[in-house]
């Protein structure tokens, strides 16, 4: 005997991310990630967001620069992560923390993203994050102004994931 058809589409996946307010706490932990730099470079390594006392993250990224000419270098940078209502905040990691931007969280379909925008003058850094369903996510940079003009592009995956 045949079932019979399902009147209702199938549910998408619940997303790995959970909430807005819940992409903060699920930051935490160890991520590989790959890095572009539009026609100047690349960069694979492994980013970790260290809770801190303080309840902020301490994001750390180490990895292999590779120049669009070939030369190969080791890198790193670092940013506070901060709880905010409904997104985070971004920091440098500066004594004491300057913000580099705050991220507000929405639903785009399946996704949870954010966009945030920073002078640096008198450049501007348009950054957009993309968490996406499988556990994974995105962080692109656009950056436009007289002194740099490129798109940075990097996916992170949890590590051992």
């Amino acid at each position: 005997m045949r079932e019979p058809a399902s009147p209702l589409p199938p549910l998408p996946p619940l997303s790995a991310w959970g909430t807005a307010d819940t992409v903060f706490d699920r930051l935490a932990g160890a991520w590989d990630l790959e890095r572009t730099i539009e026609g100047q470079a690349s960069m694979s390594g492994v980013a970790v967001f260290t809770p801190l006392e303080t309840g902020m993250l301490k994001y750390r990224e180490e990895g292999r620069i590779r120049l669009a000419d070939g030369k190969e270098f080791d890198g790193h940078r670092e940013y506070f992560f901060e709880r905010v209502p409904g997104g985070f905040a971004v920091h440098f990691a500066e004594s004491p923390p300057r913000l580099f931007h705050a991220v507000g969280i929405v639903c785009d379909g399946d996704v949870l993203a954010g966009s945030a925008t920073h002078l640096c003058t008198p450049d501007t850094y348009d950054s957009g994050y993309r968490f996406l369903p499988d556990g994974s996510f995105t962080i692109r940079h656009a950056v436009r102004g007289p002194r740099k003009d490129y798109l940075s592009a990097t996916v992170f995956k949890r590590r051992g994931g």
